[in-house]
C-alpha cells in the first residue's frame, strides 16, 4: 500500500515549492482575527471605556501580541517549521517540544469546542425549520458544524487559505452593513465623545484582555507563517492583520457599544437580518476555527513524534481532535469560556519568550538548523547536532528527522549532515 503524503509537512520543513503568496497566508491571519469573539471582546472594551481609552488599550494589547507573532512567524518563516516543531530546536529539546505540543493540541482543541459551540448555537437560533427539533436542536447542530470545518481541515492549509479567500471579505463587508444598519442614528463624534455606558474598566484589565484574547493565535503563528519566504513577508502578515484585525474591529464593537448601551452588540448585529446573521456566523466561525484544528493536530503530531518516534497520519489526528473538539462543544466547554482565556493568558506566554530569546539570542541550535536546510527533514536532536546515521537524507521521505531509512540518534558531537 502506498505511503500516504503528509501535504502539510507536519513533522517536516515546508520546502520552497510548497511556499504560499503573502496575500493568501495574510487573508488566514485575517480570518483569525476577525470574528464574533473578537466584537465580544470589542464591546467589552466599550461598555467601560471612553473611545480612546479602548484605542490606546487594544494598541498596547495589540503591539505585544504582533511584536511575539512577528518573531515566531520570522523563525517559522526561516525554518520552515510548525510551533510544536520549532520549539525543539528553540530552548526546549525533544521532551519539552513533547510537552508543549500536548498543550498546543489541548488548548486549541479547546477553543475548536469553545468556537463551535458559538456556531452551533448561532445556526439554532437563526435558522427556523429546525425549531421542531427541541432541545436536540443545538447538540445537532454542534455536530454539524463541528465535523463541517473538520473535512474542511483535512484538505489542508491550501483549502483553508481558499476558503478565507473568500469568506474574510465577506465577512467584513456584512459586519461594516450590519454596524452601518445599527449605528446609523448617531453621529460618529457624538460616539467617540461619549462616556462609557456600563461600569468603568481599567486600563490594565483592558490590556490584560486585549493580550489574554489572541496570546494563544499570537503563539501559533508559525503554523501558518511557515509557508511565508521570509520575515519581511512575516511583518506585513502581522501589521495589516493587526490594523484590520485587531484594532478595526475593536474599535467597530466599541462604537457599537457606546450606540447601543450594552456589550451584547452581536445578538443586535445578528438581528438585523437572518441573511446577514447567517453569513457572519459561519464565515466568522469557519475561518477561525479551523486554524484553531489544524493547529491541535499539529500539536499532537509533535508530541507522539517526540515521544515514540512514529508518525500518525495528519487526517486521523484531524479526525480525532475535530470529534473530541465536537464533544467538548455539545457538552457545554463555552461555560469555562473565561476561566479558560485567563489559563491561557497565564500559561502560556511564558513559552514565546523562551522561544524568541533561544532562536534570536542564545542561537544554541541555528548551526545545526541552517546546517540541514538542504534536506527537508528538520534535525532531530536539540543538543549541538541532527540528522541521523545512515546515507543521505531519502527526500521522499518527509518525516521529521528522518533520512534515509535509518534510525534517528540524537547525541552531541555529530554534523547537522551525519552523526558520528
Amino acid at each position: 500500500m502506498a505511503k500516504q503524503e503528509d501535504i502539510d509537512h507536519s513533522l517536516s520543513r515546508v520546502p520552497a515549492e510548497a511556499k504560499e503568496p503573502l496575500w493568501k497566508i495574510l487573508l488566514i491571519r485575517i480570518g483569525s482575527i476577525c470574528c464574533v469573539s473578537q466584537l465580544v471582546l470589542g464591546a467589552t472594551l466599550g461598555f467601560g471605556m471612553t473611545f480612546w481609552d479602548a484605542f490606546w488599550a487594544t494598541m498596547l494589547g495589540s503591539v505585544l501580541l504582533q511584536v511575539v507573532s512577528w518573531a515566531l512567524g520570522t523563525a517559522a518563516a526561516n525554518e520552515g517549521l510548525s510551533t510544536s516543531l520549532l520549539s525543539r530546536w528553540c530552548g526546549f529539546g525533544k521532551g519539552g517540544s513533547a510537552v508543549f505540543g500536548g498543550v498546543v493540541a489541548i488548548s486549541m482543541v479547546g477553543w475548536f469546542g469553545v468556537q463551535n459551540s458559538v456556531f452551533g448555537e448561532g445556526m439554532a437560533s437563526i435558522i427556523p425549520f429546525t425549531d421542531f427539533l427541541g432541545g436536540l436542536e443545538y447538540p445537532i447542530w454542534a455536530i454539524i458544524t463541528g465535523l463541517g470545518i473538520t473535512l474542511l481541515v483535512v484538505f489542508g492549509i491550501k483549502a483553508i487559505a481558499n476558503f478565507a479567500t473568500v469568506f474574510v471579505p465577506l465577512f467584513i463587508l456584512v459586519v461594516l452593513y450590519s454596524s452601518w444598519v445599527v449605528m446609523q442614528d448617531h453621529s460618529l463624534a457624538q460616539l467617540i465623545s461619549m462616556a462609557p455606558p456600563g461600569p468603568t474598566l481599567s486600563f490594565g484589565a483592558a490590556t490584560t484582555i486585549v493580550a489574554g484574547g489572541f496570546i494563544a493565535g499570537a503563539i501559533c503563528t508559525p503554523d501558518y507563517a511557515r509557508f511565508l519566504k521570509n520575515g519581511t513577508q512575516v511583518f506585513w502578515m502581522t501589521l495589516i492583520g493587526t490594523f484590520v484585525g485587531e484594532l478595526g474591529m475593536n474599535l467597530l464593537a466599541v462604537l457599537l457599544a457606546h450606540a447601543t448601551g450594552t456589550s451584547n452588540v452581536t445578538e443586535i448585529m445578528l438581528a438585523t437580518s437572518s441573511v446577514v446573521g447567517v453569513i457572519i456566523v459561519v464565515a466568522s466561525t469557519v475561518k477561525l476555527n479551523d486554524i484553531n484544528l489544524y493547529s491541535s493536530s499539529l500539536g499532537l503530531a509533535t508530541m507522539i513524534n517526540a515521544l515514540f518516534n512514529k508518525k500518525i497520519s495528519r487526517n486521523a489526528l484531524v479526525w480525532t481532535l475535530g470529534i473530541v473538539g465536537t464533544f467538548l462543544s455539545v457538552i457545554g466547554i463555552i461555560n469555562y469560556f473565561t476561566s479558560f482565556l485567563t489559563l491561557l493568558g497565564v500559561a502560556i506566554p511564558p513559552v514565546a519568550g523562551i522561544m524568541v530569546i533561544d532562536y534570536f539570542v542564545l542561537r544554541r541550535n541555528r548551526k545545526a538548523l541552517a546546517g540541514s536546510h538542504a534536506y527537508r527533514p528538520a534535525p532531530e536532536a536539540q543538543r549541538g547536532c541532527s540528522l541521523p546515521t545512515g546515507a543521505a537524507p531519502d527526500r521522499t521521505d518527509r518525516g521529521a528527522g528522518r533520512a534515509g531509512r535509518g534510525s534517528v540518534r540524537g547525541t552531541a558531537g555529530c554534523s547537522p549532515n551525519r552523526c558520528r
